[in-house]
């Protein structure tokens, strides 16, 4: 399976960090029956008081609707990719090792696999590190 990578809008609410707050975000979009690929919920280092709730994909009037009825709204100023393959060895070190040494910073990096497959969600502090890194992220690790 060749990389691929996508640009997204994360879906974003801040939330108080207390028991039930994300099921509380997450009840519109179920009822709603939206197929969500990536949730990431997280307090803030310092200020464990409050937390972050973002999701991708929202599409669809219905989604939309029970996405802001939940309280989020598309976090346009976070500039991300989400990017899917083959897992193997090595990948993670391979791809940001290419961003690095083009002089790009993280905002974050969000990353999983399930059986021979990885997908990861890199966030970006501007959309022109975001672009520079979609062109690394294509490439073949042979030829980078």
């Amino acid at each position: 399976m060749a990389v691929t990578v996508k640009d997204i809008t994360l879906w974003r609410r801040e939330i108080d960090n207390r028991p039930g707050m994300l099921a509380q975000v997450l009840g519109p979009m179920a009822k709603a029956k939206a197929d969500v690929e990536v949730l990431m919920a997280y307090r803030f280092p310092g200020h464990e008081s409050r937390a972050a709730v973002e999701l991708f994909p929202i599409s669809g009037k219905k989604a939309a609707a029970a996405a802001q009825a939940a309280g989020l709204t598309a976090a346009g100023d976070i500039p991300a990719v989400l990017v899917t393959g083959t897992n193997r060895p090595g990948i993670g070190f391979e791809s940001t090792t290419a961003i690095a040494e083009a002089g790009i910073n993280l905002a974050f990096v969000m990353a999983q696999v399930i059986g021979s497959k990885f997908s990861a969600v890199y966030g970006f502090d501007n959309d022109a590190d975001r672009r520079k890194a979609v062109a690394l992220l294509k490439k073949s690790p042979s030829r980078r």
